[in-house]
């Protein structure tokens, strides 16, 4: 009996250091990635300073920013690892390789994944910035201790005033606990507070990924070689070639000719660079090959077609069962059960698919957040962002890709039910605002998708039959589908 206590206990303990090793190398990885990424966008004069006391403090926070990155994309990456998993095991159930891929890895990654992103929304990211902005109190040794000092006075208050609002947000809308002790802060009010960061990223996420959706066609689009009907690469080229050696002569003879020449510099400048890029993407596209040319951009553009449709289905199939089945509201468990049964009807192949359109979804939402008016200023840029705008972006993304198990569930993209405190939240027991959701967002996308392959599809015609070079006062809307057709027939003939 003593000998089998002995190797249950050694079993035990071998799993869980084989699991902690396994979350540390991954973890190091992605640290490592995020890592290389920031150094990629951050401002090299806030890190190279003759003040060592700023370089030290940028630098601290430049490594908080960075584990928070690093936790971002391991929560993008949960689901995926999560169905992929279920289906290895699937595969080869008795394979003694696989043996380490099992529910328990599976469900320590949620539990981390989601103490970290708490812990770095709400303590290491408010840190980041109150360190950034602190001089030290005033009377005080100057240092970095004094920073220090201060930036944890900043938190602690911050924290005082947040709970203060959870606490009257709850006294508000659940009348029947708004006399709960101040001591039920951890089984009350701070998963109040993680169940209002995940609905708010939810929500962003709505807003977000319709547009991202509409906006990856025109970005795709931007990286592609794109075809063009009955133009003359040939011709176009030469045109754009004169016309930028006629701009440059006459810049040249700019500061040497008369007063009124020298007032219009800026204004051809301008012209200037604009042929000269339209001359650059010119000869981009004669170098292409004509597979390249004629069906990279078609076929991309039907892949993002065809993928954006595929969520908008899934979505409203979700809302049939909604309707129909109680089982379709999202729900967590406590134990995954892998290797058991796939989580896709259609198998190994339907869970593939599941993983391309999450983090297509994901990307989406990227695109759509920086695309957005409120958030532009936001896009990080090549060697020039400060490390406020490193702080904000690794905070709005963290938001995002921690929503994103929650929201994948929520549309019933996946069937993978939530692991861990992911499924502990209180309003996705809600019926009505998981089915407004659901309606919501098979609502904005569809809009987005029809407006935005109307109007390309109008745009590329007007472009292929010479009708851009209309006036402007001719809007597109004016120009009927007949005049494209006649066009198009007059130039044929």
């Amino acid at each position: 009996m003593e000998t089998d206590d002995v190797s249950v206990r050694e079993q035990l303990f071998h799993n869980r250091v084989r699991e902690t090793i396994i979350c540390v190398l991954l973890f190091t990885c992605l640290y490592m990635v995020s890592y290389l990424i920031l150094t990629h966008f951050k401002k090299t004069a806030e890190f190279v300073t003759d003040d060592i006391e700023d370089a030290t403090v940028n630098k601290i926070a430049l490594w908080l920013c960075t584990f928070t990155l690093s936790v971002a994309v391991c929560a993008v990456l949960l689901l995926p690892i999560s169905i992929l998993s279920n289906e290895v095991l699937l595969t080869f159930p008795q394979s003694y390789y696989m043996q380490w891929l099992n529910g328990s890895l599976i469900h320590g990654l949620w539990n981390l994944v989601f103490l970290f992103s708490n812990l770095s929304l709400v303590f290491l990211m408010p840190f980041a910035y109150f360190f950034t902005e602190s001089e030290g109190f005033a009377g005080s040794r100057k240092g970095v201790m004094a920073r220090v000092y201060e930036a944890v006075v900043l938190l602690l208050l911050l924290a005082l005033l947040v709970l203060g609002i959870v606490w009257v947000a709850s006294a508000l809308l659940h009348d029947n606990v708004a006399r709960k002790s101040l001591y039920d802060l951890w089984e009350y009010y701070l998963p109040y507070l993680y169940s209002g960061i995940s609905l708010f990223g939810v929500l962003l996420l709505l807003l977000c990924t319709p547009f991202g959706l509409s906006r990856m066609f025109s970005v795709t689009g931007s990286l592609l070689v794109k075809p063009r009907l009955l133009e003359d690469i040939e011709d176009t080229l030469s045109c754009t070639t004169f016309e930028e050696d006629s701009l440059s002569r006459k810049l040249k003879r700019g500061s040497t000719t008369s007063c009124w020449v020298k007032l219009n510099m800026e204004a051809m400048k301008k012209e200037y660079l604009t042929v000269q890029s339209k001359r650059i993407a010119l000869e981009l596209r004669r170098k292409a090959s004509p597979w390249q040319r004629n069906l990279g951009y078609p076929l991309a553009m039907l892949g993002l077609l065809a993928l954006t449709v595929m969520c908008v289905l899934m979505v409203c199939f979700n809302v049939l069962e909604l309707l129909l089945d109680d089982t379709a509201m999202p729900r967590g468990m406590e134990d995954p059960h892998l290797g058991m049964a796939s989580f896709s009807m259609f198998g190994s192949l339907g869970a593939a698919v599941q993983v391309i359109l999450i983090l297509y979804l994901m990307v989406s939402s990227v695109v759509g957040f920086y695309s957005s008016p409120l958030f532009t200023g936001l896009l990080p840029r090549a060697q020039d962002t400060n490390l406020t705008q490193i702080i904000a972006n690794c905070v709005s993304l963290l938001i995002l890709s921690s929503a994103l198990p929650v929201f994948s569930r929520t549309l019933g993209i996946t069937r993978f039910d939530l692991l861990g405190d992911f499924g502990r939240y209180n309003w996705l027991g809600n019926f009505h605002i998981v089915f407004l959701y659901n309606m919501l967002f098979a609502g904005l996308t569809s809009a987005s998708l029809i407006k935005t392959v109307t109007w390309a599809v109008q745009t590329e015609l007007m472009r292929a039959f010479g009708l851009h070079r209309l006036p402007l006062t001719v809007s597109r809307s004016t120009v009927p589908f007949r005049l494209l057709l006649a066009s198009g027939l007059s130039k044929i003939q």
